[in-house]
């Protein structure tokens, strides 16, 4: 089964009118409204899998293999119609073996309702392909990244390639930095959601562009927010007024204050809700609820 395809019981395919009746938009329009909620869009969010070539690999307690079938069990479960990873898909290294390991649990889930991908530091560009050679979303053409554009009606959700190398810093680079501009400049119907892997503080391994980044993004008024990972670590910040969503690890966390699990997502042309749900580590806020207003 090519990896793109979907049952149409949990896809909405949405018709183009300028291009014929009849005329249904697949990769176009990544579409995933909620039933009885018009103009909501619900998504599942999780980052940091961390999928080894070896299935009983964990980190103290953790064992990302199990943890990501309890993800997706839940995420199935739901009310959500699609999902985004944002990084770090494997652990370490990148082996073509964890690979094949992630889509052996992604591939049930993507089966039911697109799931995008993002790159991250512990992931290879060149083995990832080897597994996924078609992948969700409309492909941009950045030189050296994996940037694709994801048009629901009413939104788009821009992902960003950060992987400088496996595993590194961040860096989006000249010609994706490039990128971002003119198409920001030249895509100004909608509201936007920035996805990423690297985080913004000052430590050596975040994003090094960071400033060169937002300094793009900033006088866009149609981006709305920017969702990463990379810190293992859930929280909800700000860059002026840019909301900046910092999702928990579903691998393992760095520290046990930090919940392991997933985020149900809730996005509108004005705000989103976001869920946290826990499936281990600090579960304290497990089922809390975070309500955002887009500027």
């Amino acid at each position: 089964m090519p990896y793109i395809h979907h049952k149409t019981s949990r896809r909405h395919f949405i018709r183009v009118m300028a291009g014929g009746a009849g005329a249904v938009a697949t990769m176009g329009v990544f579409s995933s409204f909620a039933p009885g909620k018009r103009n909501t869009i619900n998504v599942a969010l999780f980052s940091d899998t961390h999928i080894s070539f070896d299935k009983e690999d964990h980190s103290n307690d953790f064992y990302p293999y199990k943890n990501l079938q309890k993800v997706i069990v839940e995420v199935k479960r739901s009310d959500v119609h699609s999902a985004i990873v944002t990084g770090d898909l494997a652990r370490k290294e990148g082996k073509t073996e964890s690979y094949k390991n992630f889509k052996e649990l992604i591939d049930p889930l993507a089966a039911e309702m697109p799931v995008a991908l993002v790159m991250g530091n512990h992931d290879r560009r060149k083995n990832f392909f080897e597994v996924f050679p078609k992948t969700e979303g409309q492909r941009q053409d950045v030189s050296d990244r994996f940037v694709n554009v994801l048009e629901y009606p009413g939104m788009r959700f821009i992902l960003l390639d950060s992987l400088d190398k496996c595993p590194s810093h961040g860096f989006l680079g000249k010609a994706q930095r490039y990128w971002i501009d003119e198409y920001l400049h030249e895509h100004k119907d909608k509201p936007v959601i920035l996805f990423v892997h690297h985080s913004f503080r000052d430590e050596d391994g975040d994003l090094i562009d960071a400033d060169r980044f937002f300094n793009i993004i900033m006088p866009q008024q149609q981006v709305k927010a920017v969702v990463y990972g990379h810190t293992h670590s859930y929280n909800y910040t700000k860059r002026g007024d840019i909301h900046l969503i910092n999702l928990p690890a579903t691998g393992y966390n760095f520290r046990p204050s930090e919940p392991i699990g997933w985020v149900e997502a809730s996005f509108t042309k004005k705000g989103g809700y976001f869920k946290l749900h826990a499936i281990g580590g600090n579960t304290e806020e497990d089922g809390s609820v975070t309500e955002l207003k887009w500027r």
